[in-house]
């Protein structure tokens, strides 16, 4: 065998491996190695995470681990993790899936009506990846709220209930201060102006709301409601709100899980800040988180007589409302003697 022919040999075999080598690498990163999916699902990656725990993680959705790890040497992937939510699609390859892992999806954040801070973060903390304790001591740091003039019992007004997005790993603090940044363009100099016309502050625009919140569900009567209850502020009533009654029960017994359908007179009794039938004035902070509806009603009441309401039995949902005591009486029994002929306890 002559040089020449020796080497064309040798050339031809080192493209034969070579295009085996190519087709192997080729199949590695582009051939399908998803499974377990029927269309997409999401893969959490959380912060300051080793690359054993990401293949931890991902393990149950790939074919080949040797493919995925192939392509994840070329990435430089074990010094490069990125933290965050991805998605991942049935029919990837290891390069799709790769690339996937670079794209940090935002997470859309919902919460209404929570009715403690407690409750808020444990809330969040389903939605993102921050626990409700880091939350919760973000959200109660007392520089932010003597900054903002808030109390551990008033900060929840700060959060405005709405759909916030954030990536999945955003850090405590910025969560609270996107969210503080909506409070903060909510209470714009109108609004300011008519809380001051109240003889009122913003955060007591607020509590006052979260009554109103409670005590009707229907938007159409929460200024009709707040009428009322700052007809009793100005002389000097107690609320006498139900619903302060309600949560200064579940307060008493630390169960904010429990389902209470009637408030009886033993409950009036309950020894409370939040009792509005045993203090005069507003309580010492929110019931529930206000929705926007509640907040403008308090800012924009009816104008009327109304100083006493209770649950209507003819229009459900609604109340019924009375100047004068005699006739709230009536209202009264109407509402006990339904409640009683239903077996509401």
């Amino acid at each position: 065998m002559n040089l020449k022919k020796a080497v064309s040999i040798i050339a031809v075999l080192a493209l034969c491996g070579a295009m085996v080598y190519a087709y192997i690498m080729y199949d590695k990163a582009f051939s399908t190695n998803i499974k377990g999916i029927d269309k997409e699902t999401y893969i959490y990656i959380p912060s300051k995470v080793t690359y054993q725990e990401v293949q931890h993680i991902i393990e149950p959705y790939v074919i080949d681990m040797d493919k995925f790890e192939t392509v994840a040497e070329q990435f430089k992937y074990s010094s490069n993790i990125i933290s965050g939510k991805f998605l991942w699609k049935k029919g990837m390859s290891s390069y799709d899936m790769m690339q996937a892992l670079r794209k940090n999806i935002p997470v859309k954040v919902t919460f209404n009506n929570q009715e403690t801070i407690e409750r808020l973060v444990q809330r969040l903390a389903t939605q993102i990846e921050p626990d409700s304790l880091s939350l919760l001591e973000t959200f109660t740091e007392p520089a932010f709220l003597e900054e903002n003039g808030f109390t551990k019992e008033t900060v929840l007004a700060s959060f405005m209930p709405n759909t916030y997005e954030f990536y999945w790993n955003v850090s405590p603090i910025k969560v609270r201060n996107a969210m503080h940044k909506e409070y903060i363009k909510f209470w714009n100099e109108e609004r300011i102006e008519k809380a001051k016309k109240l003889n009122m502050t913003p955060v007591q625009v607020a509590i006052l709301a979260s009554i109103v919140q409670k005590e009707t569900a229907k938007n159409d009567e929460k200024a009709t409601v707040a009428g009322a209850y700052l007809n009793r502020l100005r002389l000097d009533m107690p609320l006498q709100a139900d619903p302060t009654v309600v949560f200064a029960k579940k307060k008493y017994t630390n169960d904010f899980d429990q389902v209470i359908k009637r408030v009886y007179l033993k409950d009036l009794a309950i020894p409370s800040a939040f009792n509005t039938y045993q203090n005069t004035g507003l309580p010492p902070g929110l019931i529930s988180m206000p929705d926007i509806s509640s907040l403008e009603a308090v800012l924009n009441p009816e104008q009327h007589d109304y100083i006493y309401f209770c649950a209507s039995v003819e229009k459900m949902g609604y109340h019924e409302f009375a100047a004068t005591l005699a006739q709230h009486n009536v209202n009264r029994k109407k509402y006990t003697d339904w409640l009683t002929r239903n077996g509401i306890e």
